[in-house]
């Protein structure tokens, strides 16, 4: 799933000024930024934690059947035809994905990482990019650490994909995961208010791991996503994505106004932070400039919504999960805010570096 970053309902502020939490700490004795060096999180940066998916009580039946009217709503939506190009690209894709069910669970998963990883990253340009990013952030990575990165990097997004193609199956293995972190009580607070929540997380992991631990618990996610442009493959990615968690919500005024609605009656709205974004706030991750939404703390803001971190952290044996949820952002403004969750997310990528997705062209 790709929850798409919103506008900021009222815009952003201005840049960081000196002094602020977006630039504290980064400062390197050598003159340069300490965290371009990819050793764990400058310990001198105040830590606060990030946002997880986007949950909504599973109680309040009149929220969630709101939200039921406004995904008929908009999955009726006439879809634009799809071109030659987009038939082909999407039968390619359905026979790798039968091919890959076939399989069994335990095989299917490496399999998906190994075919990414060894041939669809090197044809899609990915592994040039990978080593651009890491030598933008991180000058002094070892070099066998960078080739071990462009091939663990698409083997974790091929796992990823294949995972939430894989349905029950998956979200079956996260009904046993033991939720762990300082917000736990604090989501469970919200669900039993009834008060909105903003998860944020980022491209790290399998986000998918964490929605579905937390589905199986009683919790609903509401996901803000972007269409693809291939009509054919975007009917079937949603329809992977709504087997785990609903409603989602596609980028636009129709789906905008249905997410306010849901934020609004209470829901928990899940939403991916680490995209450049060219109308973003200039914050900082991995001690670089990176234009950052800061949609998800506006929103949190607004409508007085706890705003919490949430990741699924893959495990040595590429299979399981654990699920950490991180304490909520204290409300402040929305700059320092999403300068907190950059940080979370750069703090855990710098203790599971292959987790992030480098591919992503996330500093313009």
């Amino acid at each position: 799933m790709t929850p798409e970053q919103t506008a900021a309902p009222g815009g952003h502020a201005s840049g960081p000024t000196r002094g602020s939490a977006a630039e504290r700490g980064f400062d390197s004795p050598r003159g340069g930024s300490v965290r371009n060096r990819c050793g764990p999180f400058p310990t001198q940066v105040r830590l606060w934690s990030l946002a997880p998916e986007a949950m909504s009580g599973a109680g309040n039946a009149g929220h969630a059947d709101a939200a039921r009217s406004d995904q008929r709503r908009m999955t009726a939506t006439p879809e634009p035809t799809p071109s030659r190009s987009d038939r082909l690209t999407d039968a390619a894709f359905r026979v790798l994905l039968g091919v890959a069910r076939a399989l069994p669970y335990r095989i299917r998963i490496p399999v998906a990482g190994w075919i990414v990883s060894r041939i669809a990253a090197p044809l899609a340009g990915w592994n040039k990019r990978i080593r651009e990013n890491l030598a933008h952030v991180c000058p002094d990575l070892p070099t066998a650490e960078i080739e071990r990165l462009v091939r663990a990097v698409p083997d974790n997004v091929g796992r990823s994909m294949i995972e939430m193609y894989s349905g029950e199956e998956f979200a079956d293995r996260q009904r046993e995961v033991t939720l762990r972190g300082e917000g736990v009580e604090a989501l469970a607070e919200a669900k039993r208010t009834g008060r909105p929540v903003i998860l944020v997380t980022g491209h790290f992991g399998n986000y998918n791991a964490a929605r579905a631990a937390l589905v199986a618990r009683g919790y609903q996610f509401g996901g803000l996503y972007r269409p693809m442009k291939n009509p054919l493959f975007n009917a079937h990615y949603v329809d992977a994505m709504q087997r785990i968690s609903s409603p989602l919500f596609p980028r636009g005024k129709q789906g905008m106004g249905a997410m306010l609605r849901f934020i609004k009656s209470g829901g928990m709205l899940g939403i991916l932070l680490d995209q450049h974004m060219g109308h973003g706030a200039p914050l900082r991750f991995f001690g670089r400039t990176a234009h950052t939404a800061t949609s998800a703390a506006d929103l949190a803001l607004k409508y007085d919504a706890a705003m919490i971190p949430v990741y699924g952290i893959r495990k040595p044996d590429g299979l399981n999960f654990d699920v950490i949820v991180e304490a909520p952002i204290p409300p402040s403004d929305p700059m320092t805010m999403t300068q907190a969750a950059n940080d979370s997310l750069e703090r855990l990528t710098r203790q599971h570096m292959d987790q992030w997705f480098w591919i992503h062209r996330r500093w313009k």
